[in-house]
């Protein structure tokens, strides 16, 4: 789903990133799993050979108006320090503005994703790749695994506050249609005009949600895990997120850590949802979370 922008965007980001800090500080103190994984992982590598403890790549897919170095950059990091081999890249962007991206149409987007996924399995030799995105890249993840013909290129799908079933975005589909003439399509037209269609396809009823919902979401042979926060104001109502199907597990941050208020945008630094991602993309060394951190409610 699309972010705030402004200064409200600012604070929440610096909500967020003071968050992630004090979460970091807390957990130093503790043993690292860090230590018992052989860090030889990296960042955009195309040289980064896939070990035999995380034989699968991960491609990191951000939410809209972010980029590859703007929003799960932090994960990748600690993703890539223990040991896998992690890639990610800044997908629906218009040429004339290549600093933010998510803004074009999901199908379009994910031409781009399938493109890059073909690339990171030619340059590593693995059979597989693992998919974690955040918010709308949680949602390219499920489509690229659905709706582009390589569900058996991908091994895991781990997809953090997708608006899986459409968003109200906190409301603001009824605003529309209570203060706008035209109410739902004006507001369409007004995201298309602005450059970002994609607005239209995150919301419920959208070209993408409707092709993604049409059957199962779930493919044969993937594994997929859909993390989400119950404080989560932007993927509302929360549970839309959520794929209730045979082989989805689904899980609320809180369900591990019920005094986190995190948020939408805090999920993608907060590091309980960093343990719930590295359980998901390793479970057979899958560890509880013994010390909660607090991340962003914004």
């Amino acid at each position: 789903m699309a972010r705030t922008t402004g200064t409200a965007r600012g604070t929440r980001r610096w909500l967020a990133r003071a968050g992630l800090a004090l979460a970091l500080s807390l957990g130093a103190a503790l043993p690292a799993q860090a230590a018992q994984d052989s860090p030889t992982g990296g960042i955009n590598d195309f040289s980064c050979r896939p070990g035999a403890a995380h034989p699968e790549p991960v491609v990191l897919l951000h939410g809209t108006f972010a980029t590859w170095y703007e929003d799960l950059n932090y994960l990748q990091a600690d993703l890539a320090a223990r040991g896998w081999c992690t890639f990610a890249l800044t997908y629906g962007a218009y040429p004339q503005f290549p600093l933010v991206g998510g803004l074009r149409p999901v199908a379009e987007s994910n031409l781009e994703i399938k493109e890059y996924v073909a690339k990171v399995r030619a340059a590593t030799g693995a059979a597989k790749v693992s998919v974690v995105g955040h918010s709308e890249g949680g949602l390219q993840a499920l489509y690229l695994a659905k709706m582009q013909g390589i569900a058996g290129q991908l091994g895991r799908v781990v997809a953090i506050a997708p608006p899986t079933h459409g968003t109200d975005a906190a409301g603001l589909i009824r605003l529309a249609d209570a203060v706008l003439p035209g109410g739902r399509a004006t507001l369409d037209s007004i995201a298309a005009t602005l450059g970002i269609p994609v607005l239209s396809d995150e919301f419920p009823g959208g070209p993408a949600i409707e092709a993604l919902n049409d059957g199962p979401v779930a493919q044969p042979g993937v594994a997929y895990t859909i993390i989400s926060s119950r404080y989560d104001e932007l993927v509302t109502p929360t549970e839309t997120a959520f794929v209730r199907e045979p082989g989805v597990a689904n899980r609320y941050v809180q369900d591990s850590c019920p005094l986190d208020p995190v948020g939408h945008i805090g999920e993608a630094y907060d590091l309980n949802v960093w343990h719930l991602v590295r359980n998901a993309l390793d479970p057979e060394h899958a560890r509880p979370i013994l010390v909660c951190a607090v991340g962003s409610p914004g």
